[in-house]
């Protein structure tokens, strides 16, 4: 008897990359806020992204003491990263444009 329904290949590379999209975007905004939008490359992207990517690599690891989860895979670590870059770019991208139409 099936579980969950169908099996859908390399979905938890789908659910890294969206968890991490969207910690990419509350992290930047949050930075946005903070700093402002003529702060620094490095402290809008840079920084954030390597702390996002040590929170990933923590949670590979952290999964190999999951039980019935298995951690260490590079492709997770990766999809992680990815989403934390995609949601850093959009988020520096549209909240400047969202201050501006904000203003009217």
């Amino acid at each position: 008897m099936p579980e969950g329904g169908p099996e859908i290949p390399h979905i938890d590379k789908v659910l890294h990359f969206g968890y991490f999209f969207g910690g990419g975007i509350i992290f930047a905004t949050w930075i946005l806020i903070w700093k402002g939008t003529s702060s620094k490359f490095v402290f809008r992207i840079a920084i954030p992204l390597a702390i996002l990517a040590c929170i990933g690599a923590l949670d590979e690891y952290h999964q190999t003491f999951t039980p019935g989860r298995s951690g260490n895979d590079p492709f997770d670590w990766l999809a992680d990263v990815l989403g934390s870059a995609a949601g850093l770019f959009i988020a520096n991208r549209f909240h400047p444009l969202y201050l501006k139409f904000s203003s009217r």
